[in-house]
């Protein structure tokens, strides 16, 4: 299969029959791709967004589409806000409450968004894509060891490379000027973190868990609405239109994501497509920089991601 044929590479997911899968941000883009991929593959996935009649869309176009083909699979909706830590509590106990999960994909994200601050406190950006996220993990771990070979995918980007630092400061603590692109950047890099220290800390307690972590490349999808913020507006339109006429298909990006979470990896792989500056074509294992491979910065990153959620994993 040639890295010209992305499209061939979405469509070869292997059988989840049986498989629990829980993506979240399935309402659009790269998790409605996600989501419809894994659906195909036969596994029984739940749809996880913020907005219930959003979902619901999400699961009458997977009805629709896959027909007969869906059986006695319900596709449940679970409604969270990631960037609201009572949603992820509420959420969390209600997947647990329906039986083990084999693969949690931390799909949902925001980009280059303006000073908003979360219910809790932290900046909107690193509390929906990464405090959130950590939350969901942690709380949904007994859940996910308790099929024996659970495996957690973070939806990254390349942006983590333009990072000059780990997000080390107090969270609830905003920094001046406020730099959307930058704070983007470093919950990028988070989720990196977030993965190395995740797949370590499992490995040293002995848990069945694999930790990996996908880029989509440039891939056109709706991310970037946020970047009409103020300050953003110019270069977020420059961006919108480039992946909208150089990115490929949210089904082409969706293929990262499906390898991460099924294929025979290590824990810690980085997934991303092989073409040009990984920017679109057939996905394998990708690199990261070092800031991604700091110990000390995902040891810290860690604690003062429990101390923020008050979310202590077991």
């Amino acid at each position: 299969m040639s890295a010209t044929d992305p499209a061939r590479a979405a469509s070869a997911t292997p059988d989840l029959t049986g498989r629990r899968i829980l993506v979240t941000g399935v309402t659009s883009g790269l998790g409605a791709a996600t989501a419809r991929l894994f659906a195909l593959a036969g596994a029984e996935v739940l749809l996880a967004g913020r907005n219930r009649d959003k979902l619901e869309a999400t699961r009458r176009d997977l009805v629709g589409e896959l027909g007969p083909r869906l059986g006695d699979r319900e596709l449940p909706r679970v409604v969270v806000d990631l960037a609201d830590l009572s949603s992820v509590r509420s959420a969390a106990a209600e997947v647990a409450a329906t039986g083990p999960l084999d693969v949690l994909v931390n799909n949902a994200g925001v980009m280059a968004l303006g000073p908003e601050r979360s219910v809790d406190g932290f900046d909107l950006q690193m509390a929906t894509n990464h405090f959130g996220p950590f939350a969901l993990t942690g709380l949904l771990l007994p859940s996910l060891v308790a099929r024996g070979a659970a495996r957690v995918v973070a939806l990254r980007s390349n942006a983590h490379k333009i990072a000059r630092r780990a997000p080390l400061d107090d969270p609830r603590v905003p920094l001046t000027p406020h730099r959307p692109w930058r704070t983007y950047a470093e919950s990028k890099l988070a989720n990196l973190l977030f993965t190395r220290e995740l797949q370590r800390r499992a490995r040293e307690a002995g848990l069945p868990l694999t930790a990996t972590a996908a880029h989509p490349g440039w891939t056109s999808t709706g991310l970037m609405s946020g970047a009409a913020h103020a300050g953003t507006r110019g270069l977020g339109s420059i961006l919108v239109g480039a992946f909208g006429l150089l990115g490929q298909s949210a089904e082409a990006g969706a293929a990262a994501t499906v390898m991460a979470a099924t294929a025979d990896l290590p824990g810690g792989a980085y997934v991303g497509p092989s073409g040009f500056a990984e920017m679109r074509g057939v996905p394998h294992p990708v690199g990261t920089t070092r800031r991604a491979q700091d110990d000390y910065a995902a040891d810290r990153l860690w604690q003062i991601s429990e101390e923020a959620t008050g979310v202590a994993y077991p």
